[in-house]
């Protein structure tokens, strides 16, 4: 039996997941990304606080595995292809590349060892889908641009200044800060703090490929509905269909 390529750990209100492929460099595949959405999903329904995101092995992840890319990985995104109304906390050693900054940017703090760098090298590839334009509003304009145009590594201490960071460790370190944050938020209100997030989601501008990936998210809801099927069955049956809201 295959090895979970998500790790899932819950204790103290804290739910942490750990990437699990470490000899490909923790490269996402497809099913590495509805492992990743299912737990997201999970850690939601549930009745832990805060969630941390770490890897194992010495890369923290290669970005999308070329062998077998995922075609939607926007889907494992918390706040874009899954709602998680709750903190999330990214804690990194080593490289990041390619659409795991992507993956960054879609968590609520991030904390990083000395070690670790940013690499998104879609410009020197010459292939692109976007997302990561999202960047622009969550860290400074230039320092965006730079990371995305130039495809040169960005080191964990200049993404701390900047403030893409919020603490810088040792090396192995990481986690360690990222599990004491944790737990300093699961003692806070959640609710207060749910209310908070949301409003500051609300607050901060959206590039065009995160509408249309919300946008393609909520039609899905919609046609994935029981209200969708019920309205093709009486269509078929030619009745009046019976709609729940479901």
């Amino acid at each position: 039996m295959n090895a979970p390529l998500i790790l899932s750990e819950s204790a103290g209100g804290i739910t942490t997941l750990t990437l699990n492929r470490p000899t490909k460099r923790n490269a996402f595949t497809h099913e590495m990304c509805e492992q990743l959405r299912d737990e997201l999903r999970r850690f939601e329904a549930s009745d832990n606080r805060v969630l941390v995101l770490a890897a194992n092995g010495p890369v923290f992840t290669a970005g999308a595995d070329l062998g077998d890319p995922p075609s939607q990985f926007w889907k494992a995104l918390p706040g874009l292809g899954i709602d998680v109304t709750k903190p999330t906390i990214a804690a990194i050693e080593g490289p990041v590349v390619g659409m795991g900054v992507a993956i960054l940017g879609f968590f609520d703090l991030c904390v990083a060892s000395e070690e670790a760098s940013l690499l998104y090298p879609e410009a020197k590839v010459g292939v692109a889908a976007g997302l990561i334009s999202a960047l622009s509003c969550r860290i400074p304009h230039k320092i965006a641009l730079e990371l995305m145009l130039l495809g040169e590594a960005i080191p964990a201490r200049r993404a701390y200044e900047v403030g893409f960071v919020n603490r810088l460790t040792p090396k192995g370190m990481a986690l360690k800060e990222a599990q004491k944050l944790a737990q300093s938020l699961a003692d806070n209100a959640p609710l207060v703090m749910s209310f908070l997030k949301r409003m500051v989601n609300a607050t901060l501008p959206h590039s065009p490929v995160e509408n249309m990936y919300q946008t393609q998210f909520e039609a899905e809801i919609v046609a994935a509905s029981q209200d969708a099927q019920e309205g093709l069955q009486a269509f078929r049956e030619k009745r009046r269909p019976n709609f729940t809201g479901r």
